[in-house]
């Protein structure tokens, strides 16, 4: 249960730092529009994502299981944290994140962080899936620039109130979503390792502002962002509310632990490295009960971001450290110019977002695979879409240990032998 950097700043030299610099600046430019578009999706401010990302993603990485996780606010949290605040307030949710961290340090010295190994892989493909249809639903009203008043968080009453309004498209706001969209592949494929999102969402928006086009904007919405961490606090706590939000809390817990870990087990790939689960959860929980003090949203190991953190050279947690100061000092002293952040570029790159984490590249394998296992992801898809993912994770983990339980009793393991008689 070890922080990793504990670890690796043994041998720290002069030449790690210039890569870890690097390669945080340049996380930190990804992270900013990501931030800021993930806070705006769930239902929050825009300066929370900012929050979570400096708070949460410093303590990641400072007390983490892992050389180079990025952590911070995650589009794998929108729908989660969309649905608390709408169901018990903003205050309701930091409990919940609150409690949340709490589940995750009792876990983590628990040493439960290996049992994320046991839930079944077409339980998470199967739910990253719904999660990602969700998350581009919800950004099609700010990307064609629709004018409604209140989407519905269900998804066919969400769906029907969105063809409704489809003669009040904005053509303008549409070109503008469009052309970050298109940017940013551009971008991506020209460049790998250049923080891309950055360019592409600042150009467009730069583009609304100098020609003054009618095109809502960050500002226009939510007025001027803080430039200021605000002061930690705590919610109010009483028994009747952590019973309430007892389930919120587990399953923002469980979703923090699986995404952490996977985006662990991916780093390790990149770097050919290995990382210690028990110190990841435990760092996930500090971190919660951290972003939460801090009036935060939930936060957790960012695939995507920790991906761009080996890509630009990253070698150590230092990289993470340093991502999270940039985003702070972005807030402390250019603060008003994120407030022209247009919002159809911000749905852009959530729509690319909810692509990307669906890993589409990866469908055709699915459906190749075993009948019950393509029932399953389907099942838990579905669930996730028209139910809620808390009845999705439920049902698809029950389903799925059920389904290996039966399996294991129908087949002899691979290494067993029949006994003489």
């Amino acid at each position: 249960m070890k922080p990793k950097i504990l670890t690796t700043l043994r041998d720290y030299d002069r030449e790690q730092f210039a890569s870890d610099l690097i390669a945080g600046v340049t996380v930190a430019m990804v992270a900013l529009p990501l931030s800021l578009a993930i806070a705006i999706a769930s239902g929050a401010g825009p300066e929370k994502g900012l929050v979570t990302a400096i708070v949460a993603g410093f303590l990641i990485s400072l007390l983490g299981g892992s050389r180079v996780q990025i952590g911070g606010p995650t589009g794998a949290f929108i729908v989660v944290v969309y649905s608390i605040i709408a169901d018990h307030g903003y205050d309701g949710l930091v409990l919940a994140t609150l409690m949340a961290g709490a589940i995750m340090i009792a876990a983590g010295y628990l040493r439960a962080g290996n049992l994320a190994a046991y839930v079944p892989g077409p339980v998470i493909n199967g739910f990253t899936i719904g999660i990602g249809i969700i998350i581009a639903t919800s950004q099609i009203k700010d990307l064609f620039g629709l004018s409604i008043a209140e989407v519905p968080a269900e998804f066919i009453a969400k769906m029907s109130t969105l063809w409704a309004a489809r003669d009040t498209i904005g053509l303008q706001t549409l070109t503008i979503g469009l052309v970050t969209m298109a940017l940013i592949v551009f971008l991506r494929r020209l460049a790998p390792r250049f923080p891309g999102l950055i360019v592409a969402v600042g150009l467009t928006s730069a583009a609304v502002a100098i020609a003054a086009l009618p095109v809502e904007t960050i500002y226009s919405r939510f007025g001027p962002l803080p430039s200021t961490l605000p002061h930690p606090s705590l919610p109010q706590i009483s028994l009747a509310r952590i019973t309430e939000l007892l389930p919120s809390a587990i399953v923002i817990a469980f979703l923090a632990s699986i995404e952490s870990l996977l985006s662990a087990m991916v780093a390790d790939r990149m770097i050919g490295g290995k990382h210690r689960a028990n110190a990841e959860i435990l760092a996930q929980g500090f971190a919660n009960i951290g972003s939460a003090l801090f009036v935060g949203l939930p936060a957790t190991g960012a695939i995507a971001r920790t991906a761009t953190n080996v890509r630009a050279g990253g070698k150590t947690p230092v990289a993470g450290i340093i991502h999270a100061l940039t985003i702070l000092l972005v807030m402390l002293l250019a603060a008003p110019l994120a407030g022209y952040l247009a919002m159809p570029a911000l749905a852009g790159l959530l729509i690319l977002t909810a692509w990307n984490m669906s890993e589409p590249q990866k469908w055709r394998g699915y459906m190749q695979g075993r009948m019950s296992d393509r029932v399953l992801l389907l099942l838990t898809l579905v669930l996730t879409v028209f139910a809620g993912l808390t009845i999705a994770i439920g049902v698809g983990v029950s389903v799925g240990l059920a389904l290996r339980l039966r399996r294991q009793g129908a087949e002899p393991e691979k290494d067993w032998t029949p006994p003489d008689r």
